[in-house]
């Protein structure tokens, strides 16, 4: 029997959410309902609240410290997921993934330096290369038999004029959960070339069934010694408004490095709400989290299903990870601006357009599926209408 209700509806209305409350500003009507912004419009769990609650509960909100038990939690809840065994040492604090990817690029590059991306890929990824004029490589995903695949070819000969590669794992958008042998090749590739490796693995913890997460610094001590791992709880625990990342870094003379950045521009206090939020769900999410992708796991089912037997033209690409569905609608035939407009105004659903993920994203669109079934079915009726 289940504990959690994913089910259940929650009104984010007028609680200044991004996701809710900029759809007059992002898609120019307020009737759409929004499956874009990447985070979850389910209740935060309990044992998370009520922390936050507990610590609210003192008057004063002074600045803190990150105590021994926040560290453990995230030692305890690493090595119980993912096998993996790190040191308090190797962490280190960032307000949020995409301000560490940054803060790396300067750290241990320079203008001019190449950093490859592999798109359709996470598009903050493009303007961190661009605005900081390190020079943009593209290492373009394979699409094949409803899935993708790593370009190795491309990746050696991109990987010689590269300082950097900015890695998704597991990728955002096109939900795969990279095995070991492709890890292992793209690693090699790598170090072969004395490139740098920022893993993006955000989406460590939302592992779909029969797949299984491997930190790329797990795949040996070399590895170890090139890789910046980046987690952390916002995805996973839907705490995303906290601002709180934690960064891995075993090299130490990278990760001096790294805090010398971030100490640079003021980067190292962590918020209060953060760190409680992050030491309560490392510490008693694992039951909510299983739950939480048994039922992310029927939202897609849902969705193909859906799809192959109403609406053939549009298709789910193969999900392995993430709650974020990526639709090919390619054999409608529309162009990236018709098919924007006509989900908008006819389908009235706000989702993420394929072409601001990069090169290979054209006819594609991000569905956000961390949502109560309700809306899902919803969103499926209302593109059916116009569809079919």
């Amino acid at each position: 029997m289940n504990m959690y209700n994913f089910d259940k509806i929650i009104d984010r209305r007028g609680t200044a959410s991004v996701k809710w409350d900029l759809r007059k500003t992002i898609f120019k009507r307020e009737d759409v309902l929004p499956m874009w912004v990447a985070d979850m419009d389910f209740e935060t769990p309990d044992f998370i609240v009520n922390a936050i609650k507990e610590r609210a509960s003192h008057p004063v909100y002074g600045y803190s410290l990150m105590e021994d038990s926040y560290y453990n939690a995230f030692i305890s809840f690493t090595k119980r997921r993912h096998n993996w065994e790190i040191k308090k040492e190797w962490m280190v604090f960032s307000p949020g993934i995409v301000t560490a990817v940054n803060a790396a690029i300067k750290a241990f590059t320079n203008e001019g330096d190449g950093v490859i991306v592999q798109p359709p890929v996470y598009f903050p990824f493009f303007n961190a290369v661009n605005n900081n004029k390190r020079k943009l490589l593209e290492n373009q995903l394979i699409y094949i038999d409803n899935t993708y695949k790593f370009d190795f070819e491309d990746l050696r000969e991109k990987a010689k004029e590269a300082n950097m590669i900015l890695l998704s794992s597991p990728h955002n958008p096109v939900c795969r959960c990279w095995n070991d042998d492709e890890l292992k090749e793209l690693g090699k590739i790598c170090l072969e070339n004395d490139v740098i490796i920022i893993s993006d693995e955000i989406h460590a913890d939302l592992i779909l069934p029969d797949y299984k997460h491997r930190p790329l610094a797990t795949l040996s001590d070399e590895l170890a010694q090139v890789c910046i791992t980046c987690m952390a709880p916002s995805k996973t625990f839907n705490v995303a408004g906290l601002f709180t990342s934690i960064i891995i870094i075993q090299n130490e003379k990278l990760r001096e490095k790294y805090n010398n950045e971030m100490e640079s521009i003021s980067l190292v206090h962590a918020n209060l709400f953060g760190m409680i939020a992050a030491e309560a769900g490392y510490s008693e999410g694992d039951y909510w989290l299983d739950e939480l992708m048994d039922y992310v796991n029927t939202n897609f089912k849902l969705v193909d299903d859906f799809l192959k037997n109403e609406i053939p033209s549009i298709k789910m690409v193969k999900a392995e990870a993430t709650y974020l569905a990526w639709l090919d609608f390619k054999e409608t035939g529309l162009s990236d601006e018709k098919l924007h407009h006509k989900l908008i105004n006819e389908a009235k659903l706000g989702l993420s357009p394929g072409n601001i993920f990069g090169k290979g994203g054209e006819g594609f669109m991000r569905m956000n599926l961390g949502t109560p079934k309700q809306y899902v079915e919803e969103a499926l009726q209302q593109l059916k209408s116009v569809f079919v």
